[in-house]
């Protein structure tokens, strides 16, 4: 019997869906990947430029869709902006698919 796991944020439908719509291209999946290899220092927009090579406006369009679906999380600090991944979001996002692919099985 598959088990249930209850995750730390709520993640209903529609929050998924933001989500992992925020997450539907390939840049978008490298920055995401970039700020979470950085762990809780996170990373300034500079900072995440050089890792990533895109340019600044397109950047700031990508953290924007990120932000917006609250995987990213933004603190200005003095004259720097730090980006931070929202972690328990992402690891309840796995759960939440985790949960879906459990009740489909037990359907089965």
């Amino acid at each position: 019997m598959p088990t249930f796991v209850k995750p730390e944020v709520k993640v209903d439908n529609t929050l998924a869906a933001q989500a992992f719509a925020a997450i539907g291209s390939v840049s978008r999946i490298q920055v995401l990947g970039v700020i979470l290899e950085a762990g809780e220092s996170g990373l300034t927009i500079g900072e995440i430029q050089k890792k990533t090579g895109i340019a600044a406006s397109t950047l700031a369009h990508h953290l924007r869709f990120l932000c917006d679906a609250s995987l990213v999380i933004q603190e200005k600090q003095g004259r720097r902006i730090l980006n931070r991944t929202h972690k328990q979001l992402i690891e309840a996002l796995g759960i939440f698919l985790t949960n879906i692919s459990n009740s489909m099985e037990e359907g089965e």
